[in-house]
This record gives structure tokens, C-alpha cells and sequence, in this order.
């Protein structure tokens, strides 16, 4: 293919529509904007929420619920993701990061229960559920919360 006989494919590049030329052009006087009101006008920006002047409906509905600012999220990992694991595998932020199973090894972690675990693991996490915690002392392993 040579290089100096590229060119655009045929229609994809089209001659910018110039309003406001002169009747001559077929898009004079009103510059393809109709007639009048406040979409005709300079400057039109309306917020797709905006309704002719009448109270938005998002402020004409009743405000619920609240934000606790004193939630603590974490990240979750489930026993699912550690059942094929050795046993006696020290599990811990580091690891579940590098094996992918969280984002970010400085934020909390939460051990679920979802799933079965047979290896017997030393699990430190920031928290555990009650039934991740029965089943992983239940295989034989230990489980540690860090603080």
C-alpha cells in the first residue's frame, strides 16, 4: 500500500453547515433555529432537568434516608476464593493482594463465609463473619483480627 494514495472514504467528511449567510444560503434570518422563544435565542444551555420554569421534579420529591458518616466498609473475600489453598498458608493483606482477590492491601479486609474450606489456614484479617470464622477454626486453622 503506498502511503501517498491514502484518502477518506467517500461522505465521511462533509462541508460544515454555515447559518446565518443570507437567504441565498437557505440558512438565513433565523439560522436554522425556528422562530422566537428562549431555544432560539444566544446562549441556549438548558439542564436536561429543566422543565419550562415549573419546579423541577427532582426538588418537587421528598428527601429520604441519610449518609452514616461512621460507616466502616471493607473489602470481602469470601472462603471460596481460599478452599484450593495449602495448608498451613499464612493468609494476609499482602497475599490477598498479590493472588488479586483485593484492590488494595491498606484498606480493610472482611472474611466471609460463602463457600467451604478443608485446608487448615492462618487467616488475619480486619474482620470476619461469624460463619467464616466457625468453618476456618473448624478445618483446624486459626483465625487472627489485626487491628
Amino acid at each position: 500500500m503506498d502511503c501517498s494514495k491514502l484518502q477518506y472514504a467517500s461522505g465521511s467528511i462533509r462541508k460544515i453547515k454555515r447559518v446565518g449567510r443570507g437567504p441565498g444560503s437557505g440558512h438565513g434570518k433565523t439560522s436554522c433555529r425556528g422562530h422566537k422563544g428562549q431555544k432560539s435565542r444566544s446562549g441556549k444551555k438548558l439542564h436536561p432537568s429543566f422543565e419550562g420554569g415549573q419546579m423541577r421534579l427532582i426538588r418537587r420529591l421528598p428527601k429520604r434516608g441519610f449518609t452514616n458518616i461512621f460507616r466502616k466498609s471493607y473489602q470481602v473475600v469470601n472462603l471460596s476464593d481460599l478452599q484450593y489453598w495449602d495448608k498451613d498458608t499464612v493468609v494476609e493483606p499482602e497475599v490477598l493482594k498479590n493472588h488479586r482477590l483485593v484492590r488494595h492491601s491498606d484498606q480493610p479486609i472482611k472474611i466471609l463465609g460463602e463457600g467451604v474450606i478443608e485446608a487448615a489456614l492462618i487467616v488475619k484479617a480486619h474482620a470476619f463473619s461469624a460463619s467464616a470464622k466457625e468453618k476456618i477454626q473448624a478445618a483446624g486453622g486459626t483465625v487472627e483480627v489485626i487491628d
